[in-house]
């Protein structure tokens, strides 16, 4: 999707700089921002032959500590390419200021469709079953990556994966909190003293979910594992939990308007998506209810810090024509209490 607002670089600096990695791109180029996401600004560069490539970078105005890394992305991307993944090739990374403030990101352009609302309208039942079950499979080849082999031992921390994510999330809210939520401290609590020992360590996503993955317009097939920015090392029930607190069943709305796909007719429910990673992956489920309800108190976190950049003077066009609504923020940390509730702890 096409998304009308000002270049966050110069283009001409950036052409300059695309020019001289030998890439293939060639004069003039054209710079169009798409995707219309609330994080990472993504844009497509169109050359005078045709060819693209993608431009990514951080979003204007305030940010959080680590947030929106493309640092981060370029690095676990470069490792991963000969995995057993489908991911864009990095290119190249640009830390010149005269081009951009923040780091700039080239990557391959993978050829493809994002199953949005509109795409899953288009779709059959069978079909959407299909992408669904893709899906969890890909996730599973994720988790199997052999990090030795991929350089990614020391990517980052192999310390409990929940006592980081909830010490980080935690710092988060404190740098993003807009009014009064204790049931945000309250659950980090619960969560803390339920957190199961860790017994696998693998890379983990970080945002997985049917937006960040590009499918082949002609078949259920994964073509790319898209927005690495938040991947990491943990435990890979991790990258479960936050599928499936983005994905609504029909009948179903958690308030985040841009992930409702799920909901329509034909896409396997979050029972059936567990029931195929773990076919998948061989793996144990039984933490899993943990997982899911730190998932979605993290998406409340991130939520919060949505609102908070939103009402400052340099947000996004997505944010002024279709804004994050505070009400998301709350739907998601009840339904995080919900499943700590039912889970029993």
């Amino acid at each position: 999707m096409a998304v009308a607002a000002p270049l966050a670089f110069d283009a001409d600096a950036a052409t300059e700089w695309i020019l001289n990695l030998g890439v293939g791109a060639c004069e003039p180029m054209e710079f169009t921002q798409i995707g219309g996401g609330y994080s990472n600004l993504t844009y497509e560069v169109r050359s005078s032959d045709g060819s693209r490539l993608v431009l990514r970078r951080a979003p204007q105005g305030e940010l959080l500590a680590s947030a929106h890394d493309v640092r981060r992305e370029h690095h676990v991307l470069a490792r991963l390419a000969g995995a057993n993944v489908p991911i864009p090739a990095a290119l190249a990374l640009c830390d010149d200021p005269r081009v951009c403030e923040t780091p700039l990101l080239l990557m391959e352009h993978v050829d493809g469709i994002v199953v949005n609302e509109a795409v899953a309208d288009a779709l059959s039942p069978s079909r959407r079953r299909a992408v669904g079950l893709a899906l969890a499979e890909v996730l599973a080849r994720l988790h199997a990556v052999d990090l030795g082999a991929a350089g990614l031992t020391d990517f980052a921390s192999h310390r409990p994966y929940a006592d980081r994510q909830l010490k980080r999330w935690l710092g988060q809210w404190a740098g993003s909190q807009t009014r009064p939520l204790p049931g945000v401290r309250h659950l980090a609590s619960r969560l803390k003293r339920a957190a199961p020992q860790q017994t696998d360590v693998c890379l983990v996503h970080g945002d997985y979910h049917l937006l960040n993955l590009i499918f082949d317009p002609d078949e259920p097939r994964v073509r790319a594992v898209l927005d690495w920015e938040l991947s990491t090392l943990g435990d890979p029930l991790a990258d479960l939990g936050g599928l499936l607190a983005y994905w609504p069943e029909p009948g179903e709305s958690f308030g985040v308007g841009a992930l409702a796909a799920s909901a329509h007719e034909g896409f396997p429910s979050r029972r059936e998506l567990a029931d195929a990673y773990a076919a998948a992956s061989g793996r144990d489920l039984s933490a899993l209810p943990f997982w899911e309800s730190l998932a979605c108190w993290k998406v409340a976190v991130i939520g919060e810090g949505i609102l908070r950049r939103q009402a400052g003077p340099s947000a996004s066009p997505t944010a002024r024509e279709r804004p994050f609504e505070a009400s998301t923020v709350e739907r998601m940390l009840n339904r995080a209490i919900q499943i700590a509730d039912d889970a029993g702890f």
